[in-house]
């Protein structure tokens, strides 16, 4: 297999950082050095920005995605803290510890970053590139490792550029990754605390139950599902349906109407809980052919739609 297409390179400056910012606020993600792995980031607000994340990445599924802020006082605008939650933050941040903590319903993350699920995981990076573009852009970065679905974690811009060629608009180059390997992450949503994912930092926390669903990146699981009996590859609607259309099959509402994957994956938490929420005791969604994102999309509603276990 030929290497992807060379991308853009620019060395971690004040330069890169306003050219990432630039390029943030136009709904691209670029790639980011942080003391972990380097990230692909994007505007967590802006769900079609974050539906590129996933393109880039040709990821199989739509995982929750780490939410990266400034501080703690930012951590806590978007989720709930307990006091457990608080301590550890005070210790471990900024570092490489990423928190779950219920959502707050006020928040502006768009719904495919946290893939339906009621807990948002933040993190607050220590690295003074991604520190940088978050101050420069304003906004929470999701940021998951910035290299193809499968692959090995990027910790050097090199990683990156053999990994997504111009996938990617932009990679900072700041050297090597100073820990080499993802967040240790801690659920703290009551109760006792979680270890969801083991990192660089070693926390005294109980493993999560056998099937006890997915809670955070790099877990395999069940993502949200309705709560109604969801129908796939509809092209019409039959009696009782909530229909979501795609492309030229009309529905009640549209992932996307000209047939593009990319708004259709920004859509597409938002308008299950859309239909789940309507009068319509059943759902269906048209067909979404192709590949890439187009597949993730697929992967995500097989899964809503297999039958629960009693």
């Amino acid at each position: 297999m030929a290497p992807p297409p060379n991308p853009r390179i620019m060395p971690f400056g004040d330069e890169a950082i306003a050219e990432a910012a630039r390029l943030i606020a136009a709904g691209q993600p670029v790639a980011v050095p942080t003391e972990t792995v380097y990230g692909l980031a994007a505007d967590a607000t802006n769900a079609e920005a974050v539906a590129r994340i996933y393109a880039a990445k040709g990821r199989p599924g739509f995982n929750p995605l780490i939410v990266h802020v400034p501080d703690l006082a930012a951590a806590e605008e978007l989720g709930e803290f307990t006091d457990e939650a608080r301590a550890l933050a005070a210790e471990y941040w900024p570092g490489p510890l990423t928190l779950v903590v219920p959502l707050r319903p006020d928040a502006t993350i768009a719904a495919l970053v946290t893939a339906g699920l009621p807990t948002v995981a933040l993190r607050v990076p220590a690295h003074p590139a991604i520190r940088a573009l978050l101050n420069a852009s304003g906004v929470p970065l999701a940021a998951p490792s910035a290299n193809a679905s499968g692959l090995i974690s990027p910790t050097r811009a090199s990683h990156v550029a053999a990994s997504l060629g111009d996938r990617v608009a932009l990679i900072i180059d700041g050297g090597a990754s100073q820990r080499g390997i993802e967040s240790t992450i801690v659920a703290a949503t009551g109760g006792p605390l979680r270890l969801l994912r083991r990192g660089p930092i070693d926390i005294d926390a109980q493993l999560p139950a056998p099937g006890s669903g997915i809670q955070a990146p790099g877990q395999l699981a069940s993502h949200y599902a309705p709560s109604k009996p969801l129908r796939l590859d509809a092209t019409d609607r039959r009696e009782g349906e909530y229909l979501i259309g795609f492309g030229p099959i009309a529905g009640d509402d549209s992932l996307s109407e000209s047939g593009d994957p990319v708004q259709a994956a920004a859509r597409l938490f938002d308008l299950l809980h859309q239909a789940d929420a309507a009068d319509a005791p059943s759902i269906a969604v048209a067909p979404i052919p192709g590949n890439g994102i187009a597949a993730a999309i697929r992967d995500r509603l097989k899964r809503a739609a297999a039958p629960r276990k009693s």
